[in-house]
């Protein structure tokens, strides 16, 4: 009987690669992987595997396990004789733990069970608002007879906001099937809390004034955002028809100057309704730059792929993440470009490609620019340039109305982990891009060449979220004077002094005698240090009315009286003295004409 050593190289932190050709011909493997953390978010680790000979003329007299995580301490391994004194060394891929074995199981079906358990602090993370539990996956499930992991959470940290792979089970076991590539993860808490701050460069290098507009993060259906401070004061703050928050500001001829916004963001687990017109969807679904979708090669593709998780599922398959391109400056691919360059994919090819295959199957789309919290940069990379962004797309679902965020970068770069079903609070929203392909720019990215390498973006983690006390004040312009068989009309100015956004709202004006005798008045979101001007007006009077008339305007607790004098044209005392004036005037002109043509005319002969 031959004798030899197999070494078995599996990562646990990441991936549980392939073993060899050699090992898979003469062994069969089942592993059960049992994580146990406590309340602190320390895991222990144990490894339960059973080694079977499918033949007789090998053996595995030690086998090497490699944990892709240098955070282990506590290592201990045994087999059936007893406690082993493993062989624990740093590699490159992390950690190399070698178990001699006691015996060795010879003869075919002949099987030899051993065990390594180790702790860790890399499985459990607990930051801020939430806990997060990812266990990693399999690399090849058919190499193995059977894999199935097994995890137990403390009571501490609550019911789990979601589960992935979904489990219907209470207890958190998974076999092979279910954790492939992706692994399992585990979110606890509902809500998460960033505080920002951010710095925009302004400078106007022209030779006359400019207006000029910086992009603030905004509310939309899957984040909050209470805006603090923002100096200089903006001279007003507009939505635009993608949701975005632009502050904008007059620049002086060589007039530089350097904006600081600071705020919190509370992101939700669960996105908002919201409802898209026919007119958005058309919208959503135009080609644009780097979106090629009327392109025959994109039409294709999106033809066959139909549907999100089909386009999904294609792009994290097909690119391939170049992390020499965060840091070469490389020009933007988009879609078309990088399916010819597949190998050569950052954050913004992911999303461009993602966007053009659902514009070209009539899938609403759009880009999504912001900062993503990252704990590895080489599973979960941000390379949006211009400190270090990041850039993902979301679609309209029309069975949910609503507008789902997806991440095809980090499911490719992750190993297969589901951001598509599912995603995290981890993604803070900065700039949303359907209308333009390459607007707004999102902080970070207002610089000049003296701002090079200066930091503009800081985000942290927050405590607290506060919105404060809304702050909205109403004001109206009314003539107090009319005249009758004219529309009655004025306008509405509504300021949000308050740090959140005025949402969605409607002002109610009502009169007892002016038609219509009740409106009901939309109005558009309003962000913080923003306002809104809306007409208005009441339908014209009798040509004859003489009256006085009442109306209030009401916008949630604040309440305008009104009252507006409507007159005949004939009784206005300052048109009728100026009518007899241009009467006098009108009389006194022409008689001096009539007089004029019989003046004599004297010709010099």
């Amino acid at each position: 009987m031959k004798k030899i050593l197999i070494a078995f190289l599996v990562f646990l932190s990441i991936l549980f690669l392939t073993p060899s050709v050699f090992a898979a011909d003469y062994f069969t493997r089942d592993y059960h992987v049992l994580y146990q953390v406590n309340d602190e978010g320390k895991t222990s680790v144990t490894v339960n595997v059973r080694l079977t000979n499918t033949t007789s003329d090998y053996y595995a007299s030690s086998d090497t396990i490699t944990v892709g995580f240098r955070d282990i301490e506590n290592v201990l391994a045994k087999d059936p004789d007893g406690a082993i004194s493993p062989i624990v060394k740093q590699t490159d891929e992390g950690t190399s733990i070698e178990v001699p074995f006691h015996k060795k199981a010879v003869g075919k079906g002949k099987f030899l069970d051993f065990s390594v358990s180790f702790d860790t602090g890399d499985i459990a993370e607990h930051a801020g608002k939430i806990w997060e539990v990812n266990i990693p996956g399999i690399a090849n499930a058919d190499e193995f007879a059977s894999f199935n992991v097994e995890a137990k959470i403390p009571n501490s940290f609550g019911v789990p906001t979601f589960i992935k792979p979904v489990s219907t089970s209470s207890q958190l076991v998974f076999n092979k099937e279910q954790l492939k590539k992706s692994g399992v993860s585990l979110l606890f808490g509902k809500e998460q809390y960033y505080a920002f701050s951010l710095v925009y460069h302004l400078k106007n290098n022209n030779v006359f004034p400019i207006k000029t507009e910086i992009a603030l993060p905004p509310a939309t259906n899957y984040q909050e955002v209470s805006l603090d401070s923002i100096s200089p004061t903006p001279s007003n703050v507009v939505v635009d028809k993608d949701g975005n928050w632009l502050a904008q500001y007059s620049l002086a001829p060589a007039q530089k100057i350097d904006v600081e916004a600071t705020g919190v963001v509370k992101v939700s687990y669960l996105p908002k309704p919201s409802v898209l017109s026919r007119q958005d969807r058309q919208e959503y679904t135009k080609e644009k730059p780097y979106w090629q979708a009327n392109n025959a090669k994109i039409k294709k593709l999106a033809s066959e792929l139909k549907t999100p998780e089909s386009i999904y599922q294609y792009v994290i398959e097909t690119l391939h993440y170049d992390f020499n391109r965060v840091t070469d400056d490389q020009p933007r691919l988009g879609a078309l470009a990088v399916l010819d360059k597949p190998e050569s994919a950052v954050c913004l090819e992911f999303t461009d490609l993602f966007i053009a295959l659902s514009r070209a199957a009539g899938i609403p789309a759009r880009e999504v620019n912001g900062y993503a919290h990252t704990e590895n940069a080489k599973q979960r990379p941000l390379s949006l340039l211009k400190d270090i962004l990041h850039s993902w797309p979301e679609y309209y679902d029309d069975s949910r109305q609503a507008w789902i965020m997806v991440d095809p970068t980090w499911g490719n770069t992750t190993g297969g982990t589901d951001y598509f079903h599912t995603f995290d609070l981890d993604h803070i929203v900065f700039v949303r891009k359907g209308v333009n392909s390459q607007y707004p720019i999102p902080p970070g990215g207002y610089k000049s060449d003296e701002d090079f390498g200066k930091k503009d973006i800081t985000v942290g983690l927050a405590q607290d979220y506060s919105t404060g006390v809304s702050n909205v004040s109403l004001t109206t312009e009314v003539p107090q004077k009319t005249f009758s068989a004219l529309p009655i009309q004025g306008s509405l100015t509504i300021v949000n002094k308050g740090n959140t956004h005025f949402a969605h709202e409607h002002v109610v004006i009502e009169s007892p005698f002016l038609l219509p005798k009740r409106q009901l008045i939309a109005v558009s979101e309003i962000p913080p240090f923003g306002s809104v001007k809306i007409p208005f007006s009441f339908a014209k009077t009798t040509l004859f009315t003489n009256n006085m008339y009442d109306f209030t305007i009401k916008l949630q607790d604040t309440i305008i009286h009104k009252r507006v004098t409507v007159t005949p044209f004939a009784f206005s005392q300052n048109q009728l003295i100026g009518g007899v004036i241009f009467v006098i005037f009108t009389i006194i002109i022409f008689v001096l004409a009539i007089k004029t043509r019989y003046l004599p005319i004297f010709r010099r002969k």
